[in-house]
């Protein structure tokens, strides 16, 4: 025997000793640790493995060979940024937006009745041409939820599986509902339900106006317009945001959901181009509620003290009202942003509980159910139709525009789920996303726009020619009709702005983040300069047009947008579908260390004879020649070509 047999030999012995001497419990927690420390090294090796061995691309990028997320050539974030007076910006895409923004509201304000007939027109022009397309859109953002939530990638944990939640789900929930809906829930939940009312969808083949049929209708058709689309297509572009931020270190920025397909190109030409867009499309989405909220704070306080409702002072109330989502901005995600969305809810919910128990609280409750049955009933329908066969203009002012706008905020709302949204897996994220805020919408519209109906069917004031004359007027109208109906009006324009500031500062940290490259944390003159820009950009959309204007900005950015998110959906299956082989991968390669790290440890406590211990190793090989014949048959079903498999 050799020396170094021979001291091999003495050391198994030794263990075998000091095995024998522990206890039960001791010989358990030293096979733990021995365990976890083999785990955590083969962890490692395992992952480089797998990732260095992933598959070949051969897609649509613009480099063939690339390899997903190749190191080569990747920037960091900010690397380009300039920094200076209170700024740090990407140049490319801050001075490029800014430019066009500025030369929009120069020309808008220089020309206001031009602008005017030039947004009529656009508006007649995308929706004749292109509603069908943004209506095939839209379900395609429901379809790919679906896959992804309840498919094979639904356990891929946003930022690695160590990851842990940084909100609560009550502090999470009220942040998805304020970003992602907020004043546009308070703006239409009477306004609309009471609009399909008297002018119901020509989907329902012309019922008559003001029946319980056009009821039905017009509750079906409001919680289709607030339902499960608006929060797919928030959830697709916050989940692919979350995943290549948290999980591939990309920056937090819409051009880093093209990475599968462009590789580093990325962080040039067309990486530059995706964020100016999202930019400007982020920035009307915005102005488009802020400026449909600030309409209705005009009118509260012209229900509750004569205040004129005008242009003038809507513009004078964005200012003021701009100047207290600058302060929370200054005050960040968790001192402003976390804070005011939950005090949102708690008033919000207040709010709506009141309503619920002063109005006709039987006849909400179980309209809130019917609606739901028929929403679902009539859901294919409403989601296909697209006015082929009818000589009508419905769906412009109403589901066109609202895909678009939806669209448009996806941006920021997307951007803003995912930087709330680490630790959370891919399914607890979409079901979390769609289901909860889908749900409090559908109460919301429920009792606010079941008790307009009510009213209006029975002839408690007359919602529908306030409706006609100006919606913003249509809350206030409602709350006439209920106890304590001033304190009532004087909650629902405190909630308004409370929304408007959430909105605003959510927003102006999402541009921030576009604009500086994806850093998470700029500085404060750069988010006091967005907010301004945001709430200046409302107030000339309202000088140049009113609710047309809000309308045609949030369609006109929508659809060139609409196509950069269906390329983004198939980016992100890519993506996920890397990440779900390198953790299978990893997965089989710990199992496998396990079950050796369990055999040894059997063998060298409880067997001495040599004739099994060569059995088991005999085992052991076929185990993993079994293995990797089983790898070999994945691997031909996920078309991985031969050079790129890992080696045994």
């Amino acid at each position: 025997m050799s020396r170094k047999e021979n001291k091999k030999q003495k050391k198994q012995e030794r263990q075998k000793q000091e095995y024998a001497s522990m206890t039960e419990k001791e010989r358990l927690l030293e096979s733990e640790r021995q365990l976890a420390k083999k785990l955590r090294k083969e962890e490692v090796n395992a992952r480089k493995e797998a990732i260095n061995n992933r598959e070949r691309f051969k897609g649509l990028q613009i480099r063939p060979t690339v390899s997903l997320f190749d190191e080569k050539g990747r920037e960091k974030v900010g690397e380009r940024n300039w920094e200076g007076y209170g700024f740090d910006i990407h140049p490319q895409v801050t001075i490029p937006a800014t430019i066009i923004l500025t030369l929009f509201i120069a020309a808008t304000l220089t020309f206001p009745v031009e602008a005017n007939n030039l947004f009529d027109s656009l508006l007649t022009v995308i929706t004749n041409y292109a509603g069908w397309f943004m209506i095939f859109a839209a379900n395609i953002f429901i379809i790919a939820a679906v896959y992804f939530a309840f498919g094979r990638y639904g356990s891929i944990v946003i930022g690695g599986k160590e990851a842990k939640p940084e909100f609560s789900r009550f502090a999470w929930y009220a942040m998805l509902l304020s970003a992602g809906m907020g004043i546009g829930l308070l703006f239409w939940s009477v306004a609309e339900p009471i609009s399909h009312l008297g002018n119901p969808s020509p989907m329902f083949n012309l019922i008559e106006p003001n029946s319980p049929q056009a009821a039905q209708a017009a509750m079906a058709t409001t919680f289709f317009h607030w339902g499960i689309h608006p929060w797919s297509i928030y959830a697709i572009v916050g989940l692919g945001l979350a995943f290549f931020s948290y999980n591939k270190g990309l920056p937090l920025t819409i051009r880093s959901l093209f990475y599968p397909l462009i590789g580093n190109k990325i962080f040039g030409f067309w990486g530059n181009a995706i964020d100016i867009l999202s930019v400007l499309a982020t920035l009307t989405g915005l102005a488009t509620s802020l400026g449909l909220g600030v309409a209705q704070v005009n009118a509260g306080l012209n229900y509750l003290f004569g205040f004129s409702i005008s242009v003038t002072t809507q513009v004078i109330l964005i200012a003021v009202i701009t100047a207290f989502a600058t302060i929370s901005v200054v005050m960040g995600l968790d001192g402003g942003v976390k804070r005011l969305s939950e005090i949102n809810m708690i008033l919000a919910g207040v709010f709506l509980v009141f309503v619920l128990v002063a109005g006709p609280t039987i006849y909400i409750l179980s309209g809130f159910t019917q609606n739901i049955g028929y929403y679902i009933s009539n859901f294919m329908e409403m989601s296909m139709w697209a006015e082929t066969f009818r000589d009508t203009s419905w769906q412009g002012g109403w589901t066109i525009f609202y895909w678009a706008w939806w669209i448009s905020w996806s941006p920021f709302v997307g951007m803003f789920i995912a930087r709330i949204s680490k630790g959370r897996s891919v399914r607890e994220f979409i079901i979390g996303v769609i289901i909860i805020p889908t749900a409090i919408s559908f109460l919301f519209m429920s009792v606010f726009g079941g008790t307009a109906i009510f009213q209006q069917l029975n002839g408690i004031g007359n919602l529908s020619t306030i409706v006609d004359l100006d919606e913003s007027l249509a809350l206030f109208a409602l709350v006439e009709n209920l106890p304590f109906s001033n304190l009532l009006s004087l909650i629902g324009v405190i909630l308004v702005i409370v929304f408007f500031v959430t909105s605003s500062d959510s927003g102006s940290l999402v541009v921030d983040h576009l604009t500086s490259g994806g850093k998470l944390d700029s500085p404060v003159p750069q988010r006091v300069f967005w907010a301004v820009m945001e709430g200046v950009v409302a107030a000339t959309l309202l000088i140049g047009g009113g609710l047309t204007a809000l309308q045609t900005a949030s369609i006109v950015t929508g659809l060139p947008f609409t196509i950069i998110l269906l390329v983004m959906v198939y980016s992100l299956y890519l993506g996920l579908r890397q990440e779900f082989l390198i953790e299978r991968a990893v997965k089989q390669k710990l199992q496998r260390v396990r079950d050796d790290h369990i055999i040894t440890e059997v063998i060298q406590t409880r067997v001495d004879d040599d004739v099994l211990i060569d059995n088991v190793v005999e085992v052991l090989a076929k185990k993993e020649n079994d293995e990797i014949e089983e790898f070999e048959e994945i691997a031909e079903i996920e078309e991985i070509s031969d050079e790129d498999k890992p080696d045994s």
